[in-house]
């Protein structure tokens, strides 16, 4: 059921948009973002494992979103959670950059009742859509005591992920997501059985940036054959306070890519470097412009954090104004591998 006042243990629903609340547009155009959150629930047709409390936060394709609108969605988780009633949260997202906004979340999150993010690969209005499936395993993971901490979730499929290094693996299968370095957290079943294991322990959250907090600009540059510095130089000249740099392998460049990342954080600009490669950790061995250059110019490893994880973490870092040599630390310590 759907309900705006309750008395009782409930699960609130937060709708932002994305595939699962998608239709074609007007005259069978391209498919938007329309179904308000109550739409969206009522899609599942069948009785929600617990109660649920729908919140419109907007309506739009996360290939839309700005970090400015992902903190606002862990704002509204935090007020959703400030109901002692609310058993756990759900968040309904769109797939193109869930893996950015579960991870934001998770940076932030510090309550030990799960927030769970979920999404469709299929229109609400197409033949076979799986959204309302998704949901409805969502709400029994969000609403079940074997979520209870273990940070933010993202279910899809059957499958129960960790928001620290998941990623959509896939652009248009079903079960579109995947966590290689970081693993699973467990399986709900189509009829809402939990299964979860251990999961990695919490790192201490990280504070919610203020009204004032700013928007500190960040860009995601990649090195790739025959790149020069000049994708980089002009993200300088528009007033990056941040660079992810896409590297290739364990996280290599160039050389002329290494001499602008040295001037880069010379200049108090901090430089991250990730890679493009599925899974493994960026580990810097190589010279003649490859990663061993890039730290000795300045750039800090992600570890096992993907490009797409690695700006939110460093967009949220340079929002709370942290120095350089904390923010070499966060990456070192929230991109280790798991034991």
């Amino acid at each position: 059921m759907t309900v705006t006042e309750l008395a009782g243990p409930h699960v609130v629903l937060l709708a932002t948009g994305g595939t699962i609340s998608s239709r074609a547009s007007q005259g069978g155009g391209a498919a938007v973002a329309s179904d308000t959150g109550e739409q969206v629930f009522a899609s599942m047709g069948v009785a929600a494992p617990y109660p649920v409390r729908v919140v419109d936060v907007f309506r739009k394709g996360s290939y839309l979103l700005t970090v400015d609108d992902m903190i606002a969605i862990c704002a509204s988780v935090r007020q959703a959670l400030a109901d002692p009633q609310v058993l756990g949260v759900v968040v309904t997202h769109g797939t193109d950059t869930m893996e950015e906004t579960a991870y934001l979340v998770d940076l932030t999150h510090d309550d030990p009742r799960p927030v769970v993010f979920t999404g469709a690969q299929e229109a609400a209005d197409s033949q076979r859509p799986d959204g309302p499936d998704n949901l409805s395993r969502a709400i029994a993971v969000a609403g079940s005591p074997q979520g209870r901490g273990k940070g933010v979730l993202l279910a899809f499929a059957g499958t129960i992920f960790p928001a620290a290094g998941v990623r959509k693996s896939h652009t248009t299968r079903r079960d579109a997501f995947g966590n290689p370095d970081f693993g699973t957290a467990g399986s709900v079943s189509d009829s809402g059985e939990v299964s979860m294991h251990a999961v990695r322990p919490g790192i201490a959250p990280l504070p919610l940036p203020g009204v004032g907090a700013g928007s500190p600009r960040v860009d995601l540059i990649a090195a790739y054959p025959g790149a020069d510095s000049a994708l980089l130089r002009a993200s300088l000249q528009a007033g990056a306070a941040g660079v992810v740099l896409q590297g290739t392998g364990t996280g290599n460049a160039n050389r002329a890519m290494c001499r602008e990342v040295a001037d880069a954080t010379a200049a108090g600009v901090v430089v991250v470097t990730s890679t493009r490669v599925e899974a493994g950790a960026v580990v810097p061995r190589y010279g003649n412009g490859g990663g061993a250059d890039l730290l000795a110019a300045g750039a800090i490893p992600s570890g096992l954090l993907r490009p797409s994880q690695s700006l939110v973490l460093l967009s949220l870092l340079l929002r709370l104004g942290t120095p350089k040599d904390r923010i070499a630390e966060a990456f070192a310590r929230r991109g280790t591998p798991p034991d």
